[in-house]
């Protein structure tokens, strides 16, 4: 390859990069260009009433549930990777089940089982332990409760990690030095593994500040229900703009101090390690504390909303339910699998830019395309939305300029709107995953390509895409799995009459008709279980691997 057509090749790709980041930025900056607009006193009126409660309800439900996901996810990770004891392998990734249950479906069956006229209540009454009180579920801490339950998993998967990483010589001497097993799991495991911890609970508070379907449910107000709320009910999308602006600013100030608090730290093993950390065998009456331990955040994440959906199926389902699966089911796979193949291609885009073309603008395409998942969908479906109108405006105006007859809207109220939205928020999963792939693709296998007269797609098609068909095909699935359980973008930007499953059960829980809702919400499940499958399957091998697990 000449320099001239090598040069022209790099240009191309730093140009597909920022193409591919433009998804994501144009909704973030449209969304932050509404700052500047005149809102019609819309957003002065939310300020002046409701922004303090947004922001104060927010602020507290990520602390709470941050806290209580920790909690949940921290101890039984550490119980399961350090001890032995009967059913620790079992436990390890039933642990993992609550992902599969997204916090809006939890919140819709938890509730309902335990509100005052409930199930739970008339047996507790019979037994005769409560008389009057019962636990208030529709609030601020019930719903903390929900989403701690639904979200530990990225807390407990992060530390499993952690622990599993840990140095035995570091845990030896411990031992050696006389701290007790709590004492090494507090003062020890805990300092060197937090930098991982907090990467899962980063997760956490993201999917908290996103959360749309819990919070509404509960009657929480927060910024991302407020902002659905600015544009549904008030009909200003400047207004809603204007509130996910503010919370994107709190959202990206949060992201700076986290990246200055970690600044340069740094935990490496020492060159001494000889093997990874043997679990130890626990007593009996402390291996049943552990089993308990472990089985509260599964009874509470899963088996109990789950069990619950599946009991109002089997004796109050839909009797339309068949039809409904056929219909929705049929749309939410069709908009899944669509969403996925975009997203897998525009993540293979940004990694192949960033292979052939190393320089500092496309690093910042790449990293620009990863800030989509931390932004709310609320937010990205109002940015979607307007920067939608803005081009179906242009493209009229344009044409009554040119004397031709206006087309009208060609992509709002379409499912290119939709898919667009999708892309926003989850080409960040595609991208990651398949960087990571393909920086364990040996560049010298470039320069043979290169040597062998192969240019960057011929060499991509036939060298480095075979190499990253696993990464391919995990993207993929985890991309159809987010698409099929997303809500507040699929309700904002779909077209008329187009429902997916995730916004037949929203309606129809918001109808108070959980039990005809059971059937699509236990589909929803079912879909969430196939990537929380494959990633018991990946930690059950490497721990095998590395820590020789026969238990």
């Amino acid at each position: 390859m000449t320099p001239a057509l090598r040069r022209r090749s790099r240009l191309l790709a730093t140009a597909a990069a920022m193409t591919a980041a433009a998804v994501v930025l144009v909704p973030v900056g449209v969304v932050l260009s509404t700052v500047f607009q005149d809102g019609d006193g819309a957003f002065a009126h939310i300020a002046s009433t409701r922004l303090g409660l947004y922001a104060g309800n927010t602020t507290l439900l990520v602390l709470g549930v941050v806290t209580l996901a920790v909690l949940l996810g921290v101890p039984p990770a550490w119980l399961v990777t350090m001890h032995e004891f009967q059913g620790r392998r079992t436990l390890s990734w039933l642990l993992l089940l609550p992902l599969a249950v997204p916090g809006y479906i939890a919140a819709y069956a938890l509730t309902d089982l335990l509100q005052p006229a409930g199930p739970l209540r008339a047996i507790a009454i019979d037994a005769g332990s409560v008389r009057t009180w019962w636990p208030r579920v529709r609030t601020l801490p019930g719903a903390t409760c929900i989403l701690a339950f639904s979200l530990y998993p990225y807390v407990y998967v992060a530390a499993r990690a952690a622990f599993l990483a840990l140095p035995s010589s570091l845990l030896d001497a411990s031992r050696t030095l006389g701290r007790t097993p709590l004492s090494t799991f507090a003062r020890v495991a805990i300092p060197v593994s937090a930098p991982t911890i907090a990467a899962g609970t980063l997760l956490v508070v993201m999917e908290t500040v996103a959360d749309f379907g819990a919070a509404d449910y509960c009657a929480v107000d927060t910024f991302a229900t407020g902002v659905y709320r600015a544009w549904a009910t008030l009909a200003s999308p400047v207004a809603a703009g204007q509130l996910a602006s503010v919370l994107l600013a709190a959202i990206f100030a949060v992201m700076l101090v986290l990246l200055i608090t970690r600044g340069r730290k740094r935990f490496h093993a020492d060159g001494a390690r000889t093997r990874p950390p043997t679990p130890t065998r626990l007593p009996a009456l402390r291996a049943s504390a552990a089993v308990l331990a472990c089985l509260v955040p599964i009874a509470g994440g899963f088996i109990a909303p789950v069990g619950w959906l599946a009991y109002l199926a089997a004796t109050r389902g839909d009797a339309r339910a068949r039809e409904l699966l056929l219909d929705h089911g049929g749309a939410t796979a069709g908009l899944a699998a669509a969403a996925a193949a975009i997203a897998v291609l525009l993540g293979l885009v940004l990694v192949a830019a960033r292979r052939w073309s190393p320089g500092a603008v496309t690093r910042a395409a790449c990293r620009t395309a990863q800030l989509g998942y931390a932004v709310p969908g609320t937010v990205l479906g109002v940015g979607v939305l307007a920067a939608v109108a803005r081009f179906d405006h242009g493209i009229n105006d344009a044409a009554s300029a040119a004397g031709l007859a206006r087309p009208g809207l060609l992509l709002g109220g379409t499912i290119a709107a939709v898919l667009l939205g999708y892309q926003a928020r989850f080409v960040s999963v595609s991208s990651g995953l398949l960087a990571g792939a393909m920086d364990r693709v040996p560049p010298r296998l470039d320069e043979a390509a290169r040597t062998l007269g192969a240019g960057g797609i011929r060499a991509l098609v036939r060298v480095q895409l075979p190499l990253l068909r696993p990464a391919l095909l995990a993207a993929a699935l985890l991309v159809f799995v987010d698409v099929a359980k997303e809500l507040p973008m699929t309700l904002m930007l779909r077209p008329f009459g187009l429902d997916t499953l995730a916004v037949r059960v929203y309606q129809l829980a918001s109808d108070e008709r959980l039990d005809e809702a059971s059937t699509g919400a236990l589909a929803i499940i079912a879909v969430g279980l196939l990537p929380v499958a494959t990633l018991a399957a990946s930690m059950g091998g490497r721990r095998g691997r590395d820590a020789g697990d026969t238990a």
